[in-house]
Order: C-alpha cells, then structure tokens, then sequence
C-alpha cells in the first residue's frame, strides 16, 4: 500500500482493516485506564488548611466538600460569629489550592493529552475554588460592586431651518395625581367645613 490508508485502501485488505482497528481499541483502552487512574487519584485528593492560630483545621476533598474539621480548645470561649467567620474562611483557604492539585494529578496521569477538556475543568474549578494567594483586582472585591454605568446623555436637537418653523416644545408633564377620595365623596381638605 502506498497511501496513508483511505477507506478503499481498508476495503481491499480487510486484514490491515483488522490491525488498525485493533490498535485504536488498544490505544482507547490505554487511553481509559490513564482517566481512570486519574479520577481515582483526585477522589483521593484531601486538602487541610488551619487557622492562623490553630484553633480551626478543615479538610476537604477535591469537590470541595469538607469530609474532616476540628476545633481546638479556644473555640469554647469564642464568640460564635468569629467562630463561624473563623470556620468558612478557613475551609476557603483549603479549597484554594484544589485546581492546583487536579492540575498536578492530570499532569501526571495523561501528560499534554486533551488540553481542550483539561482546560474546561480546571476553568470550572479555579471559578468555583478560587486561589486566595492569587493577586486581586480591585473592581472584582466582593461585596463592592462595579458602579452603574452613566447612560449618555440624549443628542441634541437640530437648529431649526433657516426662516422654517420652529420645532415645538416638548410635551409637557403629566399633572399630579389628585389624592384618593374618602368613602361618601367626602374631600379630605373639606372634612373640616362638614359637621358630619
């Protein structure tokens, strides 16, 4: 055979069809252990992080849940909204560092093969587990939003022509609405001048 091997090439040796088929199961089969190797790896995967006084150590897994946390003696003596703020930023710290370890995992375990679906994941997870290390930008802090954009203002009308008519006013508003009127007809401003 002198081509690279097109389907009618395929057809007219069946046992070159036979082998190629053969190598792309192996291949595919290779190619499944290296995933499953690497999925079991990162369900394996635990992160713990501490307060910085070691009051507070959260573990979690590579979804972030938390499977492990422990407290040290000074928690009974905490308030328990520092206790709570203590808790959730600390179990933060520890999920951080999740996509970089899944990273390290599939690095590992599949080389550069599916840059394309590897990114997609890795994407996914630094959006949900993000680096608290990593430098911030001052507009994305949360619990400031961005500032409402200023809407522009409205163009400016054409001078009339020349000698031409004026372009009339702008309508004018609406009139105030009047207040609602008591049961019986009765004006609020009058019920002082009616003896009943």
């Amino acid at each position: 055979m002198t081509s690279a091997g097109g389907l009618g090439d395929l057809i007219r040796d069946p046992d070159e069809a036979i082998r190629r088929m053969d190598e792309w199961a192996a291949g595919f089969a290779r190619k499944a252990e290296r995933y499953a190797a690497a999925q079991q790896e990162t369900e394996r995967l635990r992160l713990t992080a501490a307060s910085p006084d070691g009051t507070v150590r959260v573990t979690v897994g590579a979804d972030g849940v938390v499977s492990d946390l422990v407290f040290g003696s000074k928690t009974r003596t905490m308030p328990p909204e520092e206790l709570a703020r203590m808790v959730l930023d600390t179990m933060r710290r520890a999920q951080s560092g999740i996509t970089q370890r899944v990273a390290e995992v599939m690095t590992e375990n599949l080389g550069e093969e599916d840059q394309e679906t590897r990114g997609l994941l890795l994407g996914n997870l630094s959006s949900r587990f993000p680096d608290l290390d990593a430098p911030e930008d001052s507009a994305d802090e949360p619990g400031e939003p961005e500032p409402p954009a200023t809407p522009p203002p409205p163009p400016a009308r054409p001078a009339p022509p020349a000698g031409g008519p004026a372009t009339p006013p702008p309508p004018s508003a609406p009139p105030a609405p009047q207040p609602p009127r008591r049961p019986g007809g009765v004006d609020p401003d009058e019920q002082d001048n009616n003896p009943w």
